[in-house]
């Protein structure tokens, strides 16, 4: 495959991106555009009537999610190689599209350089991203910022007797603590999960799996 003309399309519902894609790549020595089509229903038409190296495939579509779309075509098509190219700069569609068999992401403002050095790495066999999703990607995920704060085992044993409903004063004497320990308690894990209040710290602990 690496010998010849990449069989290549472009899925875009945009007609213009499209026109312009074929523009950028007609002259490129490895690529040969066979088509492009607007939804996922007439690339999956299509794949089974030609064979197709390479796909260039947007996340928006009219009849489906282009992640979806991308772990349809892998399943049927497993030498298909699926490059996304997007708009979308969500760090989580960036991580499922690779899961789900895309061999690089770019964004649609990428250059052509950077485009040919995905497509390159991506015949090779890996996984190539455009410098802007490379930024994304190595920015920490909402979970990853919201990881649950590090608690000491008095904390746990306070933070389960806040939720039973218990007053500083009753957890004190069941831990044979002054009401104004556990008052300083209360206020530390108030700030190391960053709520408010005592309902919102119930919450949040309970999001985290902590009880």
């Amino acid at each position: 495959m690496q010998q010849n003309k990449l069989r290549t399309v472009i899925v875009d519902d945009h007609p213009i991106v499209i026109e312009g894609l074929k523009n950028l790549l007609k002259n490129e020595s490895n690529i040969e555009l066979i088509g492009g089509f607007q939804n996922g229903a007439d690339i999956m038409s299509y794949l089974e009537l030609e064979r197709v190296d390479l796909i260039l495939l947007d996340i928006t579509l009219p009849d489906v999610n282009g992640m979806d779309l991308c772990l349809k075509i892998k399943k049927k098509y497993r030498s298909v190689i699926v490059l996304i190219l997007s708009n979308r700069t969500e760090r989580s569609i960036v991580v499922q599209t690779i899961q789900n068999g895309a061999s690089g992401y770019l964004l649609k403002n990428s250059s052509l350089d950077e485009l040919r050095r995905c497509i390159a790495e991506a015949v090779k066999g890996g996984i190539c991203y455009s410098k802007e999703v490379t930024e994304i990607l190595s920015r920490p995920s909402r979970n990853e910022l919201l990881a649950a704060p590090r608690l000491t085992k008095r904390e746990k044993q306070i933070l389960e007797l806040i939720a039973q409903g218990k007053t500083s004063q009753a957890i004190g004497e069941e831990l044979f603590l002054s009401p104004l320990t556990i008052d300083t308690h209360r206020k530390n894990l108030l700030q190391k999960f960053q709520v408010k209040n005592v309902a919102e710290l119930i919450m949040s602990a309970n999001q985290q799996n902590l009880f």
